[in-house]
């Protein structure tokens, strides 16, 4: 008998298939003593099955690439933390084998991230897994992961760490079901990246039964578990027809009025810039510069490293828009030579452009491998600052900007609600806004991006959230300037048609999803879209301004 289940849907496309679980966690080794004089082969046995897990994560993401390969690389680092290492010598020293002594530490550190503010927290399931993975080495059992299977199935892990959701082979996992994650996890981001349909924060999921028949939304978010013979006919039908209409989709961004709304990619490096291409992405709204400063955390990379790395991405956008973030260190992307050690809560603390304005020579020299960049090339290069708060940020931003001779559009992300509050204070510094929706949903509800026990708050279709954006894009007409919106909410084809009714003028995504909002968006007029935005925002609910504003698209 069919049965529905609705988690939060954070990857497009309809997937049916038998469940398979993911492998069962590393189990804890037996806390026993040995001799002093076996410490130091302990010791020296717990740092070979740490490099040698670095070791294997980074070619992953080797293998993966784009934004699979930062995530994997900063695993990496993790598994080395120098701190993490000491620790495991030292409960060796005091008489724990290498795997138990592994266990603790990583336990210890776990604890730490738990207790350092909940936005850490999106960080236990990656710490976890780089456990799971040297404890496994040590026992000289199988990691845990991707079951073995010679045919096609849907997954269903509790979560799913990114070294497992970087290499998933589309032609074998059909899409993938966790009962914990949000919509704005490593997972759900690497799964639109992948385009595998993914439904998370679906509580118990795990007890779907190994070998039961599900179908997969992952537009909706829903599971229907043992579908019937009209279920799949309905959702095999829904799927063909959107795949014909992407197809036929080309071109700019616009609504069937001709309203154009320029669709940009969000790109991690030079590696994610042929799949934003080849989705016919007018530039790119997003490029995250952290990549190449995650390579060392001990130093930033030279301005000559920089510069190739830069010129790579403007080049494949010739009179294209690229709109470069400078680097957004802090929080869950600590770097030592830039970085407090000891904030109590690192998501409210010195992270983003405060970093920055902390160590200029950093800010002054990416600025200058900017500019140098983009010489002699026809793109029309911007630059943003992440966490921007008030008007004296935008203003330090401009003049490091100027200072630096960068000849490009110097603007703010409007992550903090402060400076949505107040954006038209912000544009008197700056030419333009980009709305980050993950992190303004984060600090406008006091709820972690990466917790999926408050996803229902980090939903971007929250009408507050909505509230925001309309005061952003109304501030930036008034003042003749531009505002885009560059986190995953512009993913969603339905929220993509509100937030241009909301007067947003670009709208930037993982590449993915370009040619599902280019042939939503095609099918509505300006001013419906701006009534669909209207009945939204009217709404008291995500689902409520979601259901309001799908009844008036429909024409209900």
């Amino acid at each position: 008998m069919q049965t529905t289940l609705r988690g939060v849907g954070v990857s497009h496309g309809v997937a049916i298939g038998e469940v398979r679980h993911m492998g069962t966690a590393v189990l804890e080794p037996p806390a026993k003593q040995i001799p002093a004089e076996e410490a130091e082969r302990e010791q020296g046995r717990a740092r070979q099955a740490v490099e040698a897990v670095a070791a294997d994560l980074v070619a992953r993401g080797n293998l993966a690439g784009g934004e699979a390969q930062h995530v994997l690389e900063a695993q990496a680092m993790m598994a080395q933390d120098p701190e993490l290492i000491a620790d495991v010598d030292r409960r060796i020293a005091v008489g724990s084998t290498a795997e138990r002594g592994v266990y603790d530490a990583f336990a210890s550190y776990r604890a730490l991230l738990a207790g350092a503010g909940e936005y850490l927290a999106g960080r236990v399931a990656d710490l976890d897994d780089v456990r799971n993975r040297i404890v496994a080495r040590l026992l000289g059992v199988p990691m845990p992961g991707v079951p073995d299977s010679d045919e096609p199935y849907v997954l269903i892990a509790r979560d799913l760490a990114p070294a497992d959701t970087a290499l998933l082979d589309p032609a074998l996992v059909l899409g993938f079901v966790t009962e914990e994650g949000g919509p704005t996890s490593h997972s759900a981001i690497l799964a639109r990246a992948l385009g595998v349909p993914a439904v998370v924060a679906l509580p118990g999921a795990g007890e779907l039964a190994e070998g039961t028949v599900i179908a997969v939304d992952g537009s909706t978010g829903e599971i229907f578990v043992e579908p019937s013979d009209e279920k799949r006919a309905e959702m095999e039908s829904s799927a063909a027809a959107r795949k014909a209409a992407l197809s036929a989709s080309t071109g700019p961004g616009a609504t069937s009025d001709g309203h154009h709304v320029p669709l940009l990619a969000n790109i991690g490096g030079p590696g994610d810039v042929p799949a934003a291409v080849a989705a016919g992405a007018e530039g790119v709204g997003l490029f995250r510069t952290e990549f190449l400063f995650l390579d060392d955390s001990k130093q930033a990379p030279t301005e000559e490293k920089q510069i190739a790395a830069y010129r790579a991405v403007l080049e494949a956008f010739p009179e294209g828009r690229v709109v470069v973030r400078v680097l957004d260190a802090g929080a869950d992307k600590p770097l030592d030579f830039l970085t407090p050690a000891d904030e109590p809560n690192p998501a409210l603390g010195v992270r983003g452009l405060r970093s920055l304005l902390d160590h200029p020579d950093v800010l002054r020299t990416q600025l200058t491998a900017l500019a140098k960049a983009a010489e002699g090339l026809p793109v029309y290069l911007e630059v943003m600052a992440p966490m921007v708060a008030d008007r004296a940020d935008a203003k330090a931003f401009a003049d490091a900007c100027r200072a630096a001779g960068l000849r490009a559009k110097f603007g703010a992300m409007v992550e903090i609600p402060s400076a949505a509050l107040r954006a038209r204070s912000v544009l008197q510094e700056v030419e333009f806004l980009s709305l980050g929706t993950n992190d303004l949903a984060q600090y406008t509800f006091a709820a972690d991006r990466q917790v999926g026990a408050v996803s229902r708050l980090q939903d971007p279709w929250q009408p507050a959230l909505l509230d925001l954006v309309a005061l952003s894009a109304d501030a930036a007409k008034a003042e003749g300037k531009s505002c885009g919106v560059c986190g995953e909410a512009a993913s969603d084809p339905l929220l993509a048609c509100v937030l241009t009714g909301l007067g947003v003028t670009s709208l930037s995504m993982g590449a993915a999803s370009i040619p599902y909002v280019r042939s939503t968006l095609a099918k509505y007029t300006l001013a419906q879209c701006e009534r669909a935005a209207a009945a939204a925002r009217a709404a008291d609910s995500a689902e409520e301004a979601r259901v309001a504003a799908q009844a008036v698209l429909s024409g209900e």
